[in-house]
């Protein structure tokens, strides 16, 4: 597979809608990122905000909200060495499983994607698990398979990162009526410099029409410490 720079990744689309980045950066950080675009304008109405270790969205007009169902949940959990980031209250899903002695797969089997017809918005999440000195990661993504019912399951298992380099899934593989999904097995892209960069680079790729907010965090797998960036485009 080839590898792609972030911002042509990022870009290729001026409506990825959501999208989660794992990896690690060239000094061996892991690398967290979720973004989240919105056309709506309830879509718009929202920011992240820190909610201990992990994120939760917000409505920023909470007078506005329509239906607050599918865009208020936490994106990003930590539960002891992992840290959970999705596109939906599927984290809550993978949180609690794992404290019953559950797995990220064994949470997804029981969830589908979003009812949202005609999209069928797929749901995609992330883990990290921190190890000795090193990480792991896995991606998923929970698809449509054309009906109401039909659900498919992909998950994508990462045990030797690789420094400089990181995969990237989104809901969307482009604009559209109805949107399509996402298709094939999450893009890698080239990933590099320091937080502040990264974050730079992530936001100024994304569609400044339809971007809404940005989280990334680097861990630092032997100090097991992590810094973390939120961008918002409702200040």
């Amino acid at each position: 597979m080839n590898t792609l720079l972030l911002r042509e990744a990022l870009s290729a689309s001026a409506y990825p809608g959501r999208g989660i980045i794992l990896g690690a950066n060239e000094s061996g950080r892991a690398v967290i990122a979720y973004f989240i675009m919105g056309r709506s304008a309830n879509s718009r109405n929202r920011v992240f905000m820190p909610q201990g270790d992990g994120l939760r969205t917000e409505a920023f007009d909470a007078s506005k909200v329509v239906d607050p169902s599918l865009i208020i949940y936490n994106p990003v959990r930590v539960l002891g060495d992992s840290t959970i980031v999705t596109n939906g209250d599927q984290t809550d899903t993978i949180f609690d499983h794992m404290v019953s002695g559950g797995s990220f797969e064994t949470a997804l089997a029981t969830r589908t994607f979003e009812p949202d017809a005609p999209n069928y918005t797929p749901r995609i999440s992330g883990i990290v698990t921190l190890k000795e000195k090193s990480f792991s990661y896995k991606l998923s993504i929970l698809k449509s398979l054309g009906t109401p019912s039909g659900c498919a399951r992909f998950f994508f298992d990462y045990d030797m990162p690789v420094n400089g380099i990181g995969h990237f899934i989104h809901t969307y593989k482009g604009d559209g009526s109805p949107l399509p999904s996402f298709e094939g097995e999450p893009e890698r892209v080239a990933l590099s410099g320091d937080i502040d960069r990264l974050t730079t680079d992530i936001w100024d790729a994304l569609d400044a029409d339809n971007r809404i907010s940005l989280f990334v965090r680097m861990i630092d797998p032997d100090a097991k410490s992590f810094t973390t960036r939120i961008i918002n485009q409702n200040k």
